[in-house]
């Protein structure tokens, strides 16, 4: 019987990647936190723009997942205002949104979201978007 060498450590631990989940829909924000969850990511909530900053001030996150249609300041005019911060900039933003008529994706991507996805979320294609953005992203 054969078996396999674990890797040899190296002594790096994998620390779980960040994601803030901006959504002021509560059952979406479930959905979106109980799929992330199940990959091994930490997630982080916020119901509004107010939320969002507070989170971002106590924990740069790896990933945002944007909701575009928040109560009070607008997912886009909250993108470019993360986009605007130095500390904040890099940080890959991917819109979720219903708003899905023409002109809608190239106006949000143009706020500053690095990727685009409407509602209803496939669940696949958003896994598939969060590991294409991550891999971008060095710890």
């Amino acid at each position: 019987m054969k078996t396999e060498n674990p890797p040899p450590d190296d002594g790096q631990i994998e620390i779980p990647k960040r994601i803030l989940v901006i959504e002021d829909q509560e059952l979406n924000r479930k959905v979106v936190r109980i799929v992330l969850q199940s990959k091994g990511y930490t997630v982080v909530e916020a119901a509004d723009a107010m939320e969002a900053l507070a989170c971002l001030e106590n924990a740069i996150p790896h990933l945002i997942l944007m909701d575009i249609a928040l109560p009070g300041q607008s997912g886009e005019d909250l993108t470019k205002r993360i986009k605007a911060n130095l500390a904040w900039v890099d940080i890959p933003i991917i819109a979720l949104t219903a708003a899905a008529m023409s002109g809608d994706k190239e106006r949000i991507l143009k706020a500053g979201c690095d990727d685009y996805l409407s509602k209803p979320i496939d669940i696949k294609i958003l896994i598939e978007r969060v590991e294409t953005h991550l891999g971008k992203v060095k710890t």
